[in-house]
Order: C-alpha cells, then structure tokens, then sequence
C-alpha cells in the first residue's frame, strides 16, 4: 500500500485534532491497491502544542502477581462478599465476548478493577443503546468495582464508523460542548445513585488536545500494522461499500485504542467494555498496551445488541431512538415503550436490563404461565424498574401516574396539567373554543385528525373504543360540553388504547367583519367536508384551519 501526501507538513507543533477532517477528503478504496491523503493547510489549526507521549513500564512489576494468578481459570464466584462481575453479566446474557477469560480470576482479587465505557457526543442525550453500556458499568460498580464513564470531546470530532454506512456529519464546536454537558449530566445522574462516589466521568479531549500529528505517527502509528486495522470487521464493511471509508474514521480505531494506553497508564484502568461492534476497537486498544507499555493484564468486554424475539433491534421506534433525557422523551413516554413490550420479550429484558435478583425473574416467568396471570403484569414490572433507574421515583411516579390516568376507562379525574404534560408525546391540536362547543365527538375526532372520516369515527364508535377524557361515548349525538373541556382548556379523545389526540382549546379573538365573513365561509366549507367522506379529508381539514387561523 503507498500513501501519497500531496502537501508538506511544516509545523511539528501541530496537534492530531487540528488535522482530523483535512483527511475527509479522499476516500480508502478496496479496489485499489493505494490510498492518497491530501492535507488542507489553512488558518484553523487551532488545538495546543506538542507533548512527547510517554512510556511507562513501571506497571510491569505491580501486575506480575495478578498475572501469575490468571495463569489458572477459576470459576470463584464471590471474594468475601464481593461477587464475580462476570458471572454475574454472563448469567444475565450481558456478554458477547471477552479478551480472555483471565478477566473472570482478575474479578477474584481483593484489589477492585477500574473499568472504562466510552460515549461519544452524537447528540445531546443517551440512548437505549448507551443504557447497555451504563447497565454493565453499574453491575461492576454493584459488584465492588470503579466505574468510569469517558465522553468522546476528541473523538466525537472524528466520528467511530462502526455500525455506520456513511461518515457521521462534522458536529461544530458549540453543539459539541453543549452535547457533552447534556451526556454528562445524564451519565452523574444515572451512575451516581449507586453509592455517594459516584462514578468518575473523563473527556478525551484533555489528553488528545496536546498530542501532535508527529507524535501520533512516532507513538502510536508505528505500533499499528495496516492489515490488522483492515481487517476489523467496521474497516471492512465500510470498503466494500460503494462510499468507502475516510482517512479520518480509518483513524479511529487507533484513537479509541490510544485512549485505552492513557487510561491504562494514568489512571489505572484495565477494563475496557462496549457493546459488540465495538470489539475492533477494544482489540487495538489491548494490542496497543501490549506494544506500548509492554504489558499485560489489561481486558476488553462487549455486550450484545437488545434484539427483540424476531430478530430486529429493540430501541428504535417510529418517532425514533429511545432518549434517557427528560427533556427530548419524557419519563410517561419512556415508561410506554417498556410497557408494551411482547410477552415473548419481557422475562429477557429483565434479565439483561434490571438489577431484579434472577430468582425473582424466574418466579415472575412462572407466574406468567399461571391461568390466573393479569396480563401486562411483567411488562409493567419492566417498565417502572427502569424508569427508575434512569428517571429516578419522581420520573417513575410522573409516568405513572399518567399511565394510569390516561388509560381509557380509567376512574382517575383527569387534570389541565396531566393532559398537558402528554402533549409533546400524543398528537395535539389546537381549536376554538367555541367551534368545540355543541359539535359532536364524531365530528371532532374528525376535525382534530384523530381519525380520518366519521364513518371510521362511528365504527370505532359502535365498537366501543371512542373515548372523550377517558369516558366511553356511547352514541353518535353526544356533543362536547363546557364541563368536557377541563379545567376550560384541554380535553383528551383516544381511539381504542393507543391512538390518542390532545385537544387545546384557545379563546375567541374579537375579529373585524372581512375577518368574521372569512370565519363564515370557512366554517361553512369546513361543515361541508365533514359532511362527506372522500381520502383527502383530512388535508383539506388542515389546510382550512390553517388558512383560518392565518386571517384570524
């Protein structure tokens, strides 16, 4: 393979970071047998000067007895009252692979392991797909353990290509900072309710901000060999695409693996953990520990991807990923997705996702095949457990309490306040209050797009599953009351158990004759729409109360 640098690099003192989307441009290609890297030198180097790395073996001789230990596999499941980490994970289905099973004796010692998860500063929130990664830190924290969260300030610049087929887009310096405050607060949050340590949170821009290019390529690029790299399965997935693969996220690999030699050496910590796809990038971080710091004794676990039973990834939903901020899902809807999981998923997600004891899954398990089980009894179980764990009680009795309130039929008074706080969950409209008045729930579950024709309005209807705020309607003249509308300002209409549509109602505004002819001739096509059913209804509804409310 031959690299061709198309321009001089003249200043040693350049940090690796300032160069890192200079290397975009071209791509890596399994169809040549060469790659080409340009470098754009321009004013925005702005990252700080060089640092020579350092080479520590001093760790050698303070691991020898440990090694010796590991020498011999041991299935001890507890050191005093401490249990064994792994066990623990591997009962639960929370191991996919480990560097070496040397990792279950290193468990064993009396000294506790420091044990590392990375998050990258994607976005502004976690995901479900992060909550593994907290899950397996808490149960090495519960098991006597130190957990350590790293956020990706350096690497999130770069972007990890694993699981992606396109490079991730380049996020600017202000969504990054505002990105690693939101993670950070999530991360102190979550890990910090197990013990008043808490959990130890790092940013890997503190250490890659001084490391040169130079550096880099003396230090690090020369313990990598080109084949190994090419051989992880996210380098090879991504040059067989048709898009190939960026210098820059060819690069990652080694980042991510350096970052391990750092916190190896500086802090201690020799375990790595992430989820499957990131095993390429544990291996090069324990080879790099090997090469550099010519040690043992430093580990690499992942975890499975949350399937579903039918094979399909669990985390991502029509309305899209499954936030841990309150602030882009709420805890009710959080809770939701829990809620309905399928029987034939719920027994494992309480074994990979809740700290519930195993025989208590199990006695819940046999519960479920007793005839006299009330369905949804596991699932609710599921959801108020984890709820907890990433919203703490108030956010568990927040969903709850909407739960319940908002289930169709249910006897709990319904407040301005609880329907208000579904809003950004449920579809919502807003309508006048007095076009509300006097028209009839057939004809607003129309109007509101809660459904698309009355004639789907009367069968729901006729099958018992219109509701206003929780009431079943039982005949096609009921007409909305000033007492329907609660506390004066929202009201709730649901169409079987999930379809749900919040009403807001605004007042009156005074309107000038042209704007009251307007209002006439608009109310007047609108009756006339309801009046029929045809497919595009309900565009022709929103169109008309959009040209409304432009000439009120």
């Amino acid at each position: 393979m031959t690299a061709i640098a198309a321009a001089p690099i003249t200043n040693t003192t350049r940090t690796l970071l300032s160069f890192n989307r200079h290397f975009s441009l071209l791509s890596l290609s399994s169809k040549s047998n060469a790659f080409s890297f340009t470098t754009k030198l321009t004013s925005s180097f702005s990252l700080l000067t060089s640092r020579p790395l350092q080479t520590l073996i001093a760790h050698a001789s303070s691991l020898s007895s440990t090694n010796a230990a590991s020498a011999t596999t041991t299935t001890t499941t507890t050191t005093g009252s401490r249990r064994n980490v792994v066990d623990v994970l591997e009962q639960r289905g929370l191991i996919e692979s480990i560097t070496s099973d040397n990792l279950r004796t290193a468990c064993t010692s009396s000294t506790p392991l420091k044990v590392y998860c990375g998050f990258d500063p994607t976005a502004e929130s976690l995901h479900l797909g992060n909550l593994m990664g907290i899950i397996v830190l808490s149960w090495f924290q519960k098991c006597g353990h130190r957990p350590v969260a790293v956020i990706g300030g350096a690497t999130g610049r770069v972007g990890d290509p694993s699981g992606k087929s396109a490079e991730r887009p380049e996020l600017d310096e202000e969504t990054l900072e505002k990105n690693i405050r939101g993670i950070e607060s999530i991360l102190s949050k979550i890990l910090g309710s197990f013990d008043d340590d808490g959990c130890v949170i790092l940013n890997n821009y503190d250490w890659w901000k001084d490391v040169s290019f130079l550096d880099f390529l003396k230090n690090v690029g020369r313990h990598a060999r080109v084949g190994a790299m090419m051989s992880k399965e996210s380098v090879k997935k991504r040059l067989e695409s048709e898009q190939g693969m960026s210098f820059t996220e060819f690069s990652y690999q080694l980042l991510q693996g350096y970052d391990f030699v750092h916190l190896y050496k500086n802090e201690g910590i020799s375990v790595q953990i992430g989820g499957s796809d990131q095993w390429g990038n544990i291996t090069a971080g324990t080879e790099l520990i090997r090469k550099i710091l010519q040690v043992e004794g430093a580990y690499g676990l992942t975890f499975p991807l949350l399937l579903k039973s039918d094979g399909t990834k669990f985390g991502k939903s029509e309305e899209g990923a499954i936030w841990l901020s309150p602030a882009m899902l709420s805890p009710y809807k959080f809770y939701q997705h829990f809620f309905t999981v399928p029987d034939a998923d719920v027994v494992r997600f309480l074994r990979i996702l809740t700290f519930l004891e195993m025989e208590e899954i199990d006695e819940i398990e046999r519960d479920m095949k007793r005839s006299d089980y009330v369905p949804n009894t596991a699932q609710r179980r599921l959801a108020e457990e984890l709820t907890r764990f990433v919203h703490g009680e108030e956010g568990l009795d927040d969903a709850v309490l909407a739960t319940e309130a908002l289930r169709p039929g249910a006897k709990t008074k319904l407040d301005s306040k609880t329907i208000e706080g579904i809003a950004n969950d449920v579809p919502s409209c807003s309508l006048a209050h007095n076009e509300v008045l006097n028209l009839s729930v057939v004809d607003l579950s129309v109007l509101s797009g809660l459904l698309e024709s009355k004639s789907a309005a009367r069968r729901m209807l006729k099958q018992g599953g219109l509701y206003l705020n929780n009431c079943r309607v039982d005949g096609e003249g009921r007409k909305i009351r000033e007492e329907d509308i609660v506390d004066g300002k929202v009201l709730l209409l649901s169409a079987g158990k999930k379809n749900k549509m919040v009403g807001k109602t605004k007042p009156t505004t005074p309107v000038h004759f042209a704007s009251h002819a307007f209002r006439s001739r608009e109310n007047a096509k609108r009756k006339e729409l309801i009046s029929r059913d045809n497919p595009s209804l309900l565009r022709k509804l929103q169109l008309s109360t959009a040209l409304l409310a432009r000439h009120t």
